[in-house]
């Protein structure tokens, strides 16, 4: 299994990405943790992705789970050694990838080391056991809204963290969100792993660190 989860983007370990994908190719970009913004919003997030992507040398093509279903999904994604999650809304990207069959595409083909999962924000957050504690940083009710369906509450349960992003950041956490998401976390006795905007969580195989 090979994961690269950042607070944000490749934080000071660009090249370790590179490491772990065996150099650039196609990535698939995911970004419905932005589906709940204006649609100028998303697409210039997008594009956004794209550029930092191709910066470091990847063939970036959107996969927009909105268009997936669960018998397709899977097929979808492994034609790519590597997606890329940006942040965004962890609830809403956690609904989308349940409709869509993403979330039990991904544990499949991670389990088979068959991609490189990089996600950041968002798109670490969802990697872990359970969304409680989220709710300090990410609005839970924008899910309804924005896609018609429940919140969900449950990680993806690939790793057994829960990962804090934005620690200490007063770029991109000015409301301390990460401590109280933090704080409730520690205070349900669930195992908290913090992040500054620098670091990152990385599996390699059996070899997992932060960075």
């Amino acid at each position: 299994m090979r994961l690269f989860l950042a607070s944000y983007r490749f934080g000071a370990h660009r090249d370790r990405f590179l490491s772990l994908t065996d150099g650039p190719g196609r990535i698939a970009v995911i970004a419905n943790a932005a589906d709940s913004w204006p649609a100028a919003a998303r697409a210039s997030a997008v594009t956004s992705e794209f550029t930092l992507l191709r910066s470091a040398g990847f063939l970036p093509v959107e996969v927009d789970l909105r268009e997936l279903e669960p018998s397709t999904c899977g097929e979808v994604l492994e034609a790519f050694p590597a997606v890329w999650v940006r942040g965004g809304n962890t609830f809403v990207l956690r609904r989308r990838m349940a409709s869509s069959g993403a979330d039990e595409a991904l544990v499949r083909l991670l389990e088979r080391d068959a991609l490189v999962y990089g996600g950041y924000s968002a798109g670490a957050c969802v990697m872990g056991p359970t969304l409680r504690g989220v709710e300090y940083a990410d609005p839970p009710e924008e899910v309804r809204p924005t896609t018609g369906e429940d919140v969900l509450w449950d990680g993806l349960g690939v790793i057994e963290e829960i990962l804090v992003p934005h620690w200490e950041s007063d770029a991109l956490d000015p409301d301390g969100a990460a401590g109280a998401m933090a704080a409730s976390c520690r205070a349900a006795g669930r195992t908290v792993r913090t992040l500054t905007d620098d670091q990152v969580y990385v599996t390699d195989g059996d070899i997992t660190e932060v960075v």
